[in-house]
């Protein structure tokens, strides 16, 4: 079978928000986002892959686990990452997303997508998780397909 061939045999995995997605296998992992943030981190040594997507930056409860929230999301992602064998050190992460799709959500305070981005910045920032590739913010949605066979990442506005 040639490389194309397997690319394209390769299953599909829907991620919707509030949701994440760690694997060792080979997946397509496939999204939509708005404001929404999407961070793909990828261990090339350990081959494990992931992909989050959230909502909002935080969640207003202290404790909650909700993956709607960008804290809890991101938390979320990394512990998983690390369960499967992953390295914090070795993490390489992309972020996609954030726009602000609405005219309705800009103004004087920052856009719910912008926030989403700083969470997402932050957190890896922490953990000290090299951000290798951003495709963040603008007007228009974004479908996100995340390959977890070898960490790319393929992004078209929509």
């Amino acid at each position: 079978m040639s490389a194309a061939t397997a690319f394209e045999a390769t299953a599909t995995v829907y991620l919707h928000p509030g949701q994440i997605h760690v694997t060792t296998e080979p997946v397509i992992v496939a999204t939509i986002l708005g404001s929404c943030v999407s961070v793909c981190l990828w261990d090339p040594l350990a081959r494990v892959a992931g992909v989050n997507h959230f909502l909002l930056p935080s969640t207003p409860l202290r404790g909650s686990e909700d993956m709607r929230f960008g804290n809890a999301a991101m938390e979320k992602l990394l512990d998983a990452m690390v369960q499967r064998g992953a390295v914090a050190s070795r993490l390489l992460a992309k972020i996609f997303g954030g726009a602000c799709v609405m005219q309705g959500f800009s103004g004087p305070r920052q856009a719910i997508g912008a926030q989403n981005v700083d969470i997402a910045r932050e957190v890896l920032a922490q953990r000290g998780i090299r951000i290798a590739a951003e495709q963040t913010g603008g007007t228009r949605g974004r479908k996100l397909h995340f390959h977890t066979m070898n960490g790319s990442a393929y992004v078209k506005e929509i």
